[in-house]
């Protein structure tokens, strides 16, 4: 046994401290699988409807085959020429420039308590391309045997195309058959065009509407040579991500819109197109909800132990200072009252918003402790103290939720003022005379 009762006090403490561990690590695990469950309803929404969307292209295939002349000899030594066809070859030619101009409006779909958010894209889509004369590719003309064309648009979910979009090409309309065209892979849509003549140049204008739904994120890869892209929707919260910002956005409490530039030289993909495709870069952004309340509430049970040693010192200098002693039994009942609250917090949140749910999880959990407090200190005024530095740290701690950026910096603040607070109030304290027992008031 220590005969220190000053070190056994701190040693339980420390204790106390841990044991509370226990059901804030439980809560947290709660947290993690209801955010697991939102995430398979999102899932099952996907699944019914469409997912996270991508778009790529336009882009014009071109398949031809080669004539290969082969030089041999016979028997006399006479040279003979012998020609043949080569396999089927693909080529991928990007637009010269990219145009799109967008208006999304985004819907919740909700299965039980769980929502997720899809996107109605109404998009039209320009551009212009150019088939250089013989392909582009160094062969002799005449050696070059067209097979057939095709204008391909991948879309990674073909399921959220709403509409029936027809083709203007060089002024003649042209009806989108499903799927894509070798060698491009995946979902998309496309259109089979007349077998161009390796002989001449042949430049193309185009233009079509797209209606496309998916789920929180809509992502397109700059395919042209120059791709601008133009985006409106009445949405206030976007998230925009991918390998390329906004060239200029406007976010107010009405929607948004942006404007990328994105020119083949940003690419840096001059040489290489299809190197380019192995790792897209997209101009992409999110359809996010302003609160994810599983991720504040995580980070909400992460100072859960951080609000237990505060409260716990606080009670521990009362105790010196007053001279009086406080049960073990009463720190870990408050201990408890404050894990609770982000039980609370997580439970309300489901539905009501995380303002709310905050005020009522706080207000309540403070309302208890300071009830309990009067009984514990047997001092109203003292009691009330507590309670308001209670409602303090509360308040302290939504600040932080609030603004991740600064989190670090605030905790580090707050643990820096509950240090000076107490090596202030104990300056003058001598230490060993506390190991003498104390009587209670």
């Amino acid at each position: 046994m220590l005969k220190n009762p000053l070190t056994a006090k701190i040693i339980m403490l420390a204790i106390l401290a841990l044991l509370l561990l226990i059901p804030l690590g439980m809560i947290q695990s709660k947290i993690s699988e209801r955010q697991y469950l939102q995430h398979q309803v999102q899932q099952d929404i996907a699944h019914s409807s469409s997912g996270p969307q991508t778009l790529e292209g336009p882009s014009l295939v071109i398949k031809y085959k080669l004539r290969e002349r082969y030089t041999t000899k016979d028997k006399d030594g006479n040279e003979r020429v012998t020609i043949s066809e080569s396999n089927l070859q693909e080529l991928v030619i990007p637009p010269q420039k990219l145009k799109i101009d967008g208006d999304a409006d985004v819907e919740t779909r909700s299965r039980g308590i769980y929502k997720a958010n899809l996107f109605n894209l109404h998009a039209r889509l320009s551009g212009d391309f150019v088939v250089p004369k013989g392909y582009g590719i160094n062969r002799a003309i005449s050696d070059i045997i067209p097979v057939s064309a095709f204008f391909v648009l991948n879309v990674s979910d073909s399921r959220g195309i709403h509409n029936v979009p027809v083709l203007t090409l060089n002024d003649k309309q042209l009806e989108f058959a499903p799927g894509t065209i070798e060698p491009l892979t995946g979902n998309g849509i496309h259109v089979r065009l007349e077998t161009l003549d390796a002989s001449e140049a042949h430049p193309f204008k185009f233009d079509f509407p797209l209606e496309l739904q998916g789920m929180d994120t809509l992502s397109v890869f700059p395919s042209g040579k120059n791709t601008d892209m133009t985006l409106k929707s009445s949405w206030p919260h976007p998230s925009f991500n991918g390998g390329y910002l906004p060239h200029t956005r406007v976010i107010n409490e009405n929607g948004f819109s942006a404007q990328w530039l994105v020119s083949n030289l940003a690419r840096n993909n001059a040489t290489n197109d299809n190197v380019a495709r192995q790792v897209p870069e997209t101009l992409s952004v999110g359809f996010i909800n302003p609160v994810n309340i599983y991720l504040l509430s995580e980070r909400a049970v992460k100072y859960g132990i951080l609000f237990v040693v505060l409260i716990f010192t606080a009670f521990f200098i009362f105790e010196i200072l007053q001279r009086m002693r406080i049960h073990p039994m009463q720190y870990l009942l408050v201990g408890m009252a404050m894990a609770v609250f982000f039980l609370l917090l997580i439970s309300l949140s489901e539905h009501l918003s995380f303002l709310l749910s905050y005020l009522i999880s706080g207000a309540s959990c403070i309302a208890l402790i300071g009830v309990y407090l009067i009984g514990v200190l047997k001092k109203r005024k003292q009691a009330q103290s507590f309670t308001a530095g209670i409602a303090l740290l509360y308040a302290v701690l939504y600040g932080v939720l609030q603004s991740e950026d600064n989190a670090l910096l605030m905790g580090t603040l707050i643990m820096f003022s509950a240090l000076s607070a107490v090596m202030l109030l104990t300056r003058n304290m001598n230490w060993y005379e506390l190991s003498s027992p104390v009587t209670n008031e």
